[in-house]
Formats: C-alpha cells, structure tokens, sequence
C-alpha cells in the first residue's frame, strides 16, 4: 500500500453537481459500470439522502456493480447527523464492500455562518457521529468540510477524534480550492506528523482538490507527495463552480512521472480513459474542451511545422506518453448495414456498455436505421447513439413531427408534433428569430413551461457530409416558485435540426419529470466537500 494511490471516483456525486449535468439512473449504472471497468478502488455513488432517486440509483449501484467479481467499495455521503448516515448505510449494504462518508465542516467561517455551533460542538458531533457510523460499517471515511481554510492546530484535534472513533480514512478537502500546491502539501505533511493516531492505526489520509484557481491536480499531487494515498477525483474534472481534481491528468502524472512521487502508482487501466471520458461527456452534456490534458481531442494533435518534423522522426520529440497508452486510437471497429445483433451486442460491450435484451433490441432498431443514411457506422456514432437513447428514458413528451421553414428574408417557422404521455398527439407553430429559437419557441408552447435556451451546442461526430450531428443545450427554466433551474439535454441524429428538437426536449422532460427540482441556479447543492 505504501506506493499505491487509492482512486476514490465522485463523478456520480460531487461531479453530478455541475449545473445542468444531473444523470438519470441508467446513466449512473452505466458510468459505475464503466468506472469499475477502469479499476477505480472506491466509487462515491451519491448522497442518498439528498432525495427518493438518489437514494435509488447508490442502492443499484451497490447491488449491481457492488457485486462484481472485483468490485470498487461503494460509497454514499453522509452529514454528521444519524438521520443521513441511516440513509447512507441503507443504500449502500448490499455492496460487497461498502463505506460511509460522513463530514462536517471545521473552518471558523462555516462553524460560524453556516453551521452556528461552535468549535467544542463541531468536536462532539464528530465523535458522536463518526462512531455511530463505524458501528454500521467497517470503513468510514471522515472529512473537515473546508479543511483549506481550517486552522492547523484545530484539525489536528478534531482528526485525532475522528480517528478514536473509528474513521478509517481521513478526507482533506479544500472545499474552495483556496490554497496553492505548497500550502497543501504542507497543510498533509502537518496532519501525517501532529496526528500521530495515524500512523498507529494505520489510517489512509486522503485528497480532495477543488479547480477555483486552477491548482486542483497541482495540489493533489503535492498531497500525494507528501504522504496522502487516497485521492478523490473526477472523469473529465467535473464538479460544481470550477470543477474538480481531473481522475485522468493525476493518474497520468503519476504514471509518467514517478520518480517524484517516490514511484506511487494507482491500478487504473489507463487505456479506459478515453472511453470513460467520453461516456461521461455524453451523459452529462458536458463537452470536454479540445486543449484539456488527456483526454481533449487536440491532446495528441501536433500542427507546428517543426513539431511534425520532430514527431516524424521520434514520437518522443514532442509525447510525453503514447496516445494508445491512454485509450486514443485503439480498434475502431467498422460496422454496416449488414451488420447483425450479435456483432452490435459485442462491439457495445467492447465500449462499456451492458445492454438489456430491450435495451439492445432499440439500439439495433436505430442502428439499422443509422445504417440506412450512412454507409457505414463507427464507434463514435454507437456513442451518439447510446447516449441519445439513454437520454430519451421516461420522456414525458416524445418528438412525432418536426419541421422549420427559414430563409433569407422569411421570419423562421416551426411546427412541432408530441406525443404526450398518454399517447395523444400535441402540435403547434412558433415564430422565432432564428429556426433555433422557433423549435424551442413551438415546444415551450406545447409543454406549457417557461423555459430558455441558455447554452447550444452542435458539433459532428465524425468527418463526411454524412455525419451525425451531435446537439447538446442547456436551459433555465422557471418553477412554480420563481426560481430558476438548470437542466441540460442532448440527442444525435443525421439531421441537425431534428436532433435540435430532441435535444430541447429532453432539457425540458427533465425539468417536467422532477417538477421544476433541479440545480437552482442561484443556490448551490446542500452538500459539498
């Protein structure tokens, strides 16, 4: 264990708090599959408090993915109360392995402002609570709730207590991501030399980095230098405001830099990177930018002049590490209308995805489809497709009809046909000042919400006029209460403007299906670490 970093995956929690990035429950079980596919050793499934679905999708996780042969630990966060840590406990059992991840904050700005207790308090709760949840499970993880800013001295002594009282893991969050890579370093250095408890029980000290000014990855590989062998991490660096510390950019520094992190490796098979990374890009309508490391499309793109000499002649003159090592150019498996179920079902697996018999008969069904309009259909647009179908589950309103008349000198129209939940049909027309804002313009009045286009996003999946176009938006829309919610949508189709359609519905079946219950967009999540 001295040279092994333990991955501890919170995509499907602390990532799903990105605005607008909220995954139904398929979606969630396909990304813990794929994770666990990837090797990571701890997957943070949710906050099964934070609602009935919540708790739902960490239970299905713990007791599909958790059943795995070599299954991750499956966690579920917890506030120090008994009523969270019940609820934790209660989902995630059923793993093979299982952890409750409890916290409380210990910075005198949220003992103060948020939480109103005192420093005595934030002590007995931890005591109180952590044993609590350590007569339930065997491994419980605790976290300082804004470490970054806590006073050293003072977190010493609350770990020190949350070691007694059985905490296994000690989280370090910098919740705000506040301190630059030499203050945390020094900030786990100091916890490993004044908490002498652990070292006695042999406890992991873990890291958890916010991206507000950019150093999340830096100041996780400080802590990873100076001693911690948990790091807490996303596919893609997804999280709320800046996001968070990037699973794929910290593994890769490790792996390719060793020798500074006294050759401490983790046992993820770097070759999923790609693959996860796009799965969840997709899931999440999240595009991950051409210029991010690893994993963006221009990672291994080289058009300097002199930087194509040099990779001409010796790929190392300007790669650090080899694009197959991380998953880029691997296999692309051609498939065509002559293609039959069995080779469809195989090559899905091949790329992650554990399909039902229903669930496979309908990607076949679009597949062949697809087939018709292209000659042939590759990875990338199985991806598309999946995603689309994924996306498309419990739709309040399907898309029958669409059609938009626009042109130089016409105000753009659109008529649009659903088929609501009861199976009748529903169609209208719509103006707009665009043929964008006419669809979305004609489905608000369909729907009857009031609803916005905030951000759209169109880009082919792969080269040729034949393409498919993959859209991706995000909308606000008003609640009953006045407020205004985030949720996002995406769809894939050879035609943008039906794609377009599918896309906007789909933002607005999620804010339908959870009742205006999404991410407010001027509050945060109740939880955050």
């Amino acid at each position: 264990m001295e040279d092994r970093v333990i991955v501890f995956d919170t995509t499907l929690r602390d990532g799903e708090q990105s605005p607008g990035a909220t995954l139904n429950l398929p979606e969630k079980l396909e990304i813990a599959r794929q994770l666990a596919r990837l090797g990571v050793d701890v997957i943070e499934a949710g906050f099964a408090i934070a609602s009935p679905g919540d708790y739902e999708a960490v239970s299905r996780i713990a007791a599909d993915v958790g059943q795995l042969e070599h299954a991750p630990v499956i966690a579920s966060l917890a506030r120090c109360n008994k009523a969270d840590i019940d609820r934790a406990w209660g989902a995630v059992q059923s793993a093979r392995r299982n952890r409750i991840h409890t916290f409380l904050a210990t910075s005198d700005i949220h003992l103060q402002h948020k939480l109103r207790i005192s420093r005595n308090d934030c002590i007995e709760q931890v005591g109180e609570f952590v044993s609590y949840a350590r007569s339930l499970c065997a491994d419980v993880e605790f976290s300082p709730e804004d470490a970054g800013r806590s006073d050293p001295e003072f977190l010493y002594q609350v770990l020190s207590v949350a070691v007694a009282a059985g905490a296994t893991t000690l989280n370090i969050p910098d919740t705000v991501g506040y301190r630059t890579p030499e203050e945390y370093g020094e900030l786990i250095a100091g916890i490993i030399r004044n908490v002498s408890s652990i070292r006695e029980k042999g406890v992991i000290v873990s890291v958890h980095c916010h991206d507000d000014l950019g150093l999340a990855t830096a100041n996780t590989l400080a802590g990873i230098r100076a001693g911690a062998r948990q790091a807490e991490v996303t596919i893609n660096g997804i999280g709320e405001r800046a996001g968070n510390t990037s699973l794929e950019e910290v593994v890769m520094a490790l792996r390719t830099r060793p020798q500074f992190y006294n050759g401490a490796d983790t046992r993820i098979d770097a070759t999923q990177l790609v693959r996860t990374s796009k799965m969840v890009s997709a899931m999440t309508s999240i595009v991950v930018q051409p210029n991010k490391a690893i994993v963006g499309a221009n990672a291994f793109a080289h058009e300097a002049g002199i930087h194509q000499d040099g990779m001409l002649k010796n790929a190392a003159t300007y790669e650090i590490m080899r694009p197959e090592s991380v998953g880029w150019n691997s296999t692309n498996l051609v498939l065509g209308k002559h293609s039959g179920r069995a080779a469809l079902s195989d090559r899905l697996k091949q790329m992650g995805y554990d399909l039902t018999r229903e669930e496979l008969d309908k990607a076949f069904q679009r597949f062949k489809e697809l087939c018709d309009k292209k000659k042939v259909v590759t990875d990338a647009d199985l991806e598309a497709l999946l995603a689309d179908q994924l996306e498309r589950l419990n739709e309040v309103y399907q898309l029958d009809h669409i059609n938009v008349t626009t042109g130089t000198g016409n105000t753009p129209v659109a008529s649009v046909r659903l088929i609501d939940d009861k199976g009748e049909p529903r169609e209208d027309a719509a103006l707009g000042n665009g043929p964008i804002n006419a669809i979305c313009n004609c489905i608000n009045r369909i729907t009857r919400v009031d609803a916005k286009l905030s951000e759209f996003h169109v880009h082919a999946v792969t080269e040729g006029i034949d393409a498919i176009a993959n859209v991706t938006v995000r909308i606000e829309m008003t609640a009953e209460d006045g407020r205004k919610y985030i949720f996002s949508g995406r769809s894939a189709d050879t035609d943008t403007v039906v794609a377009t359609g599918r896309a906007y519905l789909a933002a607005v079946n999620k804010g339908l299906s959870r009742g205006g219950r999404g991410q407010a967009v001027d509050a945060p999540r109740a939880a955050t670490v």
